[in-house]
């Protein structure tokens, strides 16, 4: 007699086995890997310096989710990779996001719906995201034991396309889309500061301002401490340069081409033009002059690169207030910049810091800072923990891919939250050691 079951599957043979499935494995999670990134919270104290910035008009005694629970919720579901607030319908009855929560992983008592969460997102105010923002800076303070020699702070703008009728969108002539035009400051790969704003302004808009917090509140922690303001020629504005001179920053920023500039360059790239002609080999060439334009105050130390590539001379001008050697400046200094690009690019693409599709502008500034909160966990994860392991350099999508989608049978009782992670998981060995690291790091 043919047994009925209709929880079972049935598939193509392998050999002559037959290949059957069901939905009788019990409770099960694919992030179980986000038990890490707890602890890395745990150790900074995050997500609580995030719930004390943001006050709770709601009723205490008409409340079910608390909000640092709804906060937690939210930053760990981006780091998983999870975007949409949607997500959440399925995700909140998840084990594994429940334990990282700090909630009893109960089937019966479910993390928020999209709803509540959304009402969480849009009830933030201005004073709260002010205070949100200065957080940020103030985990780079403490990521250090002690006051550092010198820092470099990169600038940089980017673009945030959206597709409704969001607040403060407009269409932006370069990027050809209607987009949002947020301001990032980074120091090495730990980001100071997350600020959108329309895209109908200048790229360097508020920068000045920007840069006078930042400088003010790091020498009140460390006086003593070089500060050099780092970006490309959109940053090159002559109230920013006076401003580091008169307070002791240094800067290095990218100067736009002119006329005038390539007459100063006009010799640099002869010379190079003449040696490729001599070798046919790639010529790079360095020199420095003085230059100011029409608006500034005052002449400044102009280093000019003229190099000659297959295709043609490539001719690249710096503006700066440093002593360095041309060629040393350039490659050494400027060129590094190049790297908060990357950083930029796992928030927008891998922590979907361009998730930006509130109608409300502060409620999408929220978002851009929950992104940014989600990274400043898995950096601190990379930073810390993984320097000397396959993951050091890691981006935040293969850090997500191999530590925090790990298959786990989930048993809960009275006493503990048993999670059975897969015995084929083939990072086994780098788990326990962060594991390790991590709980003895937290105390």
């Amino acid at each position: 007699m043919t047994e009925c079951n209709p929880a079972r599957l049935t598939f193509s043979r392998v050999d002559r086995r037959d290949v059957v499935a069901d939905f009788l494995g019990g409770r099960l999670t694919s992030d179980a890997g986000i038990l890490l990134l707890r602890e890395v919270d745990r150790r900074l104290g995050l997500i609580d310096a995030i719930n004390d910035a943001i006050p709770d008009p709601r009723d205490p005694a008409a409340t079910v989710h608390d909000q640092r629970t709804m906060l937690a919720q939210r930053i760990f579901s981006i780091a998983l990779g999870y975007e949409d607030l949607n997500d959440q319908q399925t995700l909140r009855s998840d084990a594994a996001l429940q334990t990282a929560t700090g909630v009893a992983a109960d089937e019966d008592q479910p993390l928020a719906s999209p709803a509540t969460l959304c009402r969480l997102e849009n009830r933030i105010l201005r004073q709260a995201l002010v205070r949100l923002s200065r957080i940020l800076i103030d985990q780079f303070i403490a990521s250090h034991d002690q006051s550092p020699e010198e820092i470099t702070l990169d600038l940089d703008a980017t673009d945030d396309p959206v597709h409704g009728e969001q607040e403060g969108r407009f269409f932006h002539g370069y990027y050809q889309c209607y987009c949002f035009l947020p301001l990032y400051v980074f120091c090495g790969s730990q980001p100071l500061v997350a600020y959108l704003r329309p895209s109908k302004i200048d790229g360097a808009k508020h920068s000045l301002a920007i840069v006078k917090l930042l400088v003010t509140y790091l020498r009140q922690h460390w006086p003593e401490v070089k500060i050099t303001i780092r970006g490309d020629g959109g940053f090159c504005r002559w109230k920013l340069m006076r401003w580091c001179e008169k307070h002791d920053v240094f800067y290095c920023l990218g100067a736009f081409r002119n006329p005038v500039l390539e007459r100063h360059a006009d010799e640099l790239m002869k010379q190079a033009e003449a040696e490729y002609e001599k070798t046919q080999q790639k010529v790079r060439l360095f020199g420095e002059t003085s230059y100011a334009a029409k608006t500034w105050d005052k002449q400044r130390r102009i280093i000019i690169k003229s190099e000659r590539l297959e295709p043609g001379l490539n001719t690249r001008f710096v503006v700066t207030n440093l002593t360095h050697p041309p060629q040393q400046l350039y490659d050494q200094v400027y060129v590094m910049r190049g790297d908060m690009e990357n950083r930029i690019k796992e928030q927008q693409l891998m922590l979907f810091a361009d998730r930006t599709s509130c109608h409300d502008f502060q409620a999408n500034q929220f978002r851009l800072l929950l992104s940014t909160f989600a990274y400043v966990l898995m950096d601190a994860l990379r930073r810390d923990y993984l320097q000397g392991t396959e993951l050091a350099k890691a981006q935040c999508d293969t850090i997500r891919l191999k530590l925090f989608k790990v298959a786990a049978r989930v048993r809960v009782s009275v006493r503990r939250v048993w999670f059975h992670l897969s015995t084929s998981y083939p990072y086994q060995a780098l788990f326990q050691t962060l594991s390790s690291r991590l709980l003895l790091d937290s105390g």
